[in-house]
């Protein structure tokens, strides 16, 4: 049976050191790291996330700045306040949290938010510089998966890594992550022809394309590493009516068979998420105040 590769500990660890350097930089420099979470409306998955994201915030030592707006906020409203925490030298990262409401386009908000505090990488300029071997924030899944990665194998050296999934938050960045460590890449998605032999020729699978269970376990190189980005909630009439829970893109069962290494779903990518969202904060507020960040970059 596969390893399983524990993102809940790993993600523990993570904070652990955060809290650590964020001390340190307390004491050394005088330096809080401030992080801005921005909530428009009231989606209840959203709730949650950002709650979780402000506790695990103070936990490791940093300001956590919440700014609820109502469902019906416009456009100008966020972009205002957008500018007001770009300028707010206390907020070293911004977050928009995702998705808005439809009366506001997501791609204006995030285009407005200072590169330099964009803690989710999704600004182009960071995006640009992730594609070109620059200094930029690094989405924070992809980073969390590179983290996991080279903590299990070591040097990526020369392994075939299969990212199933194309897009700008989790696929792409991801690509050029293993790209950078040196690995031979290849980008697949559902419609990729047969998709079922482009995954076993991988050492590394990454699975990030939004469908339940969809990677079997006889698609997997016998002892790859396979890491599971896909969060799917699905009917669970096993425990009673109207149940459900939560898989990822991988079916578990028979990848365990097959597979070295594996990420479960949930307890595997998720965690990583949200420390490595407060890695990115740390690793913004030293650039800010032109510090040498020591971040826990996984490139």
């Amino acid at each position: 049976m596969a390893q399983l590769i524990d993102g809940k500990a790993f993600a523990a660890n993570l904070r652990r050191t955060i809290a650590d350097q964020v001390a340190q930089l307390n004491r050394d420099h005088g330096i809080t790291p401030g992080l801005a979470v921005v909530l428009v409306g009231n989606d209840p998955a959203s709730e949650v996330y950002v709650r979780n994201k402000g506790r695990q915030t103070i936990e490791v030592g940093m300001q956590s700045f919440e700014h609820r707006l109502p469902q019906n906020t416009d456009e100008a409203q966020v972009l205002d306040l957008v500018a007001r925490l770009n300028a707010d030298p206390n907020v070293h990262g911004i977050l928009v949290q995702l998705p808005l409401p439809e009366q506001i386009d997501s791609a204006h908000v995030l285009a407005a938010i200072d590169p330099k505090k964009d803690v989710d990488g999704f600004h182009v300029i960071n995006a640009g510089l992730l594609a070109t071997g620059g200094k930029g924030l690094v989405p924070c899944t992809p980073l969390g998966c590179m983290m996991m990665l080279h903590d299990h194998l070591g040097d990526l050296s020369g392994l075939d890594a299969v990212v199933v999934g194309r897009s700008n938050i989790v696929g792409k960045p991801l690509a050029h992550l293993l790209l950078a460590a040196n690995c031979t890449v290849t980008i697949a998605h559902s419609r990729s022809r047969d998709l079922p032999d482009i995954c076993r020729k991988a050492d590394i699978l990454v699975a990030a394309v939004g469908r339940p269970c969809m990677i079997k376990g006889d698609w997997i190189k016998p002892g790859a590493t396979v890491i599971d980005v896909g969060i799917n909630r699905i009917p669970a009439p096993e425990k009673g009516e109207g149940k459900s829970r939560l898989v990822g893109d991988v079916d578990f069962a028979s990848a365990q068979k097959h597979a070295g290494a594996i990420t479960p779903v949930p307890g595997g990518v998720g965690p990583m998420t949200i420390a490595c969202l407060l890695a990115n904060t740390l690793t913004a507020t030293c650039r800010i105040h032109g510090l040498d960040p020591s971040d826990p970059d996984a490139r």
